[in-house]
């Protein structure tokens, strides 16, 4: 008998064990199915990023520069025969990194923060009696409204500088920096992201706010 009653025994306990053990998997599937679920949620996001981000590419950097620049954007300019203790002072208070030097209504040159590091200060010139047409870069490259932001990001990374004035017919009507174009570059990404995975319409610029603005500053002093 005591054989018997083991098995029986055995029986009941795989009888009570068994939904216990079918309740579990059924638990750890469905967890298993919602990490999946979570997974592939994040995987479509960054794949629509990325697809965004190269296959827009080629036509953003197509559009003129004129996109990147409002007609109404202030244009910041000073004489030949401002101090440049003067040019400085306005950089400063404008939270800017270059100044036009207009002769009339042409375009003589330009002056920057770095025009002021290497060619003042290492030179140990008077800013305050030294005049911004003795230091600035003499007939600075320009660019037409309708050249491409492409060809503009080109010329100024292989020139290496970091501004470039927009003329027309002669007439300055912008001044463009590499900050400018990188910034319209990606916001006109993020836009496009938001659209796609239905982000709130102000998520980009929240994004730029936090993120670029720090990384603009720092590079008007270069």
């Amino acid at each position: 008998m005591k054989p018997l009653n083991v098995r029986w025994g055995f029986g009941l306990s795989l009888l009570l064990v068994s939904p216990m053990v079918l309740a579990a998997t059924q638990e750890e599937a469905l967890a298993n199915v919602t990490r999946i679920m979570i997974y592939a949620s994040v995987l479509f996001v960054l794949a629509a990023i990325a697809g965004v981000y190269f296959m827009q590419t080629r036509d953003r950097r197509l559009a003129p520069v004129s996109r990147v620049f409002e007609k109404e954007d202030a244009i910041h300019a000073v004489d030949p025969d401002t101090p440049v203790s003067e040019c400085v002072r306005q950089m400063t208070a404008e939270g800017i990194g270059a100044l036009v030097v207009m002769d009339g209504t042409r375009l003589a040159g330009i002056f920057t923060e770095r025009d002021a590091l290497k060619k003042v200060l290492a030179g140990n010139l008077d800013p305050r009696t030294t005049k911004v047409s003795e230091v600035m870069t003499r007939d600075p490259c320009c660019i037409a409204p309708t050249s491409t932001v492409g060809a503009a990001m080109e010329l100024i990374t292989q020139r290496r500088f970091r501004h470039l004035p927009v003329v027309d017919g002669g007439k300055l009507i912008a001044v463009l920096s590499s900050g400018d174009l990188t910034h319209w570059l990606v916001h006109e990404k993020l836009e496009q992201v938001q659209a796609l995975v239905g982000l709130p319409s102000d998520a980009g610029d929240r994004v730029l706010e936090d993120v670029w603005r720090p990384a603009q500053r720092s590079a008007h002093i270069q």
